[in-house]
């Protein structure tokens, strides 16, 4: 039996990345000619082919996903600052799936350097290298020119992977920083399957199920300053730990 299984996820490991490298060639030639479109133009017509590879490859390999909007559904005329908990390289995909308008994410300078991939994040993702402090001073530069072209941005505040075993890892400042002087509303979403559906490290880890996004209520901003950083970036983790307990998240111990 135990073979049986190895086998199973051996050939459903080799179809889903046969599936992902096929959907990513194909969309390759029309995000290559979206870069020469302009940053803001090019990267939200390359959003809507990452949406397309993003839903046909979960469709192909059995991932079921649906947003519930119980607490909040974004209005897709305004621009927000999405901030979602971090559990699992499958994060990136199903953010795609999830946020219905045209964003762009915070993402690792090491995930531009895969073949193919590499070049499509580069369009879509605002890249930080966050043990350099210069780096993320001009990442967050770049956040604040995607906002001021009316284009939300989505930031992961953990920076890295939670293993701890608790609902959230701390939070850094660089997206509440960002509301607080550009006045952008946060909009907290709970990323609440991924880690089931890929648990880390990812090696043979990946299977079919299903993957549930809550949107919370935004946070307002207004009024604030600089000092109030603290309190917001508090209130915000508050609202998303308590939220991940109630939704029973698996990887919490």
């Amino acid at each position: 039996m135990r073979s049986l299984t190895w086998s199973f996820r051996i050939v459903y490991h080799a179809w889903a990345i046969l599936i992902f490298v096929a959907l990513m060639l194909l969309i390759f030639p029309f995000v290559v000619l979206a870069s020469f479109w302009g940053r803001i133009r090019g990267g939200n017509f390359a959003y809507h082919l990452l949406r397309f590879w993003a839903r046909s490859w979960f469709a192909l390999i059995g991932i079921r996903h649906r947003n519930i909007h119980d607490h909040y559904r974004p209005d897709p005329g305004m621009q927000y600052i999405f901030v979602a908990n971090h559990n699992s390289f499958l994060d990136a995909a199903v953010a795609v799936e999830t946020i219905r308008q045209p964003f762009r994410a915070l993402g690792k300078a090491e995930m531009a350097k895969i073949p193919v991939f590499g070049l499509i994040y580069r369009i879509c993702v605002v890249i930080v290298q966050r043990d350099n402090a210069e780096s993320r001073a001009r990442s967050v530069r770049g956040l604040k020119t995607i906002l001021k072209h009316g284009v939300s941005i989505l930031v992961f505040p953990e920076g890295t992977f939670n293993d701890t075993g608790r609902p959230l890892k701390a939070f850094f400042d660089g997206a509440f920083r960002v509301a607080i002087e550009t006045g952008t509303q946060i909009c907290p979403i709970l990323f609440l399957d991924d880690h089931d559906r890929m648990p880390f490290p990812p090696l043979f880890t990946l299977n079919p199920g299903p993957s549930r996004a809550v949107f919370l209520p935004p946070v307002s901003v207004d009024g604030m300053e600089m000092k109030d950083l603290g309190r917001l970036k508090e209130s915000v983790f508050g609202l998303m730990a308590e939220k991940l307990v109630k939704h029973k998240a698996s990887w919490i111990r």
